[in-house]
């Protein structure tokens, strides 16, 4: 995986939190999605990545992108990943992780179906400063880690 080094995966939820926090936008309009959409379509293709994208704002599908390679599965995933960030308000990798350790099912904890809610990562919440959560980036086709670590890249790019 070419992209891997933008960020370091780790299990650690307040460094997961934390994240969620640095990446918060000032406005998420259709130029901000457009230069995210962008961003990772170049990059699968300069790479070669086999990758689906969704990008939505305000309950709207606002972008997506589905690379050679991935299959309605992809898409599939992406809808799960993005249902539980506007479910819990966080990263589905912060989840999965919190999962993780708690050693429960998603039936368990949650009292929710693992075939309408993911807790893999790849998606992650766009927040707008004083306003909260308003949109989803969400990525599949990688492993988990690299899907979050390329969400998060994106997110780092549109941000500096």
């Amino acid at each position: 995986m070419h992209y891997i080094g933008y960020m370091e995966t780790t299990d650690n939820l307040e460094q997961l939190l934390a994240l969620e926090s640095e990446l918060t936008l000032t406005r998420l309009d259709a130029e901000i999605v457009w230069k995210l959409g962008r961003w990772l379509a170049d990059k699968a293709r300069c790479e070669s990545l086999k990758i689906a994208v969704l990008i939505t704002r305000s309950g709207q599908r606002a972008f997506q992108f589905d690379a050679e390679g991935t299959s309605p599965d992809n898409d599939s995933w992406l809808d799960r990943k993005t249902k539980t960030v506007l479910r819990f308000g966080h990263s589905s990798f912060y989840m999965g992780r919190k999962l993780a350790q708690s050693g429960a099912t998603p039936g368990q904890k949650y009292g929710v179906s693992e075939s309408e809610f993911s807790f893999h990562g790849g998606a992650f919440p766009l927040r707008i400063k004083n306003a909260g959560l308003i949109g989803v980036l969400a990525v599949s086709g990688l492993t988990q880690e690299a899907d979050h670590e390329l969400a998060v890249a994106a997110l780092r790019h549109i941000l500096s």
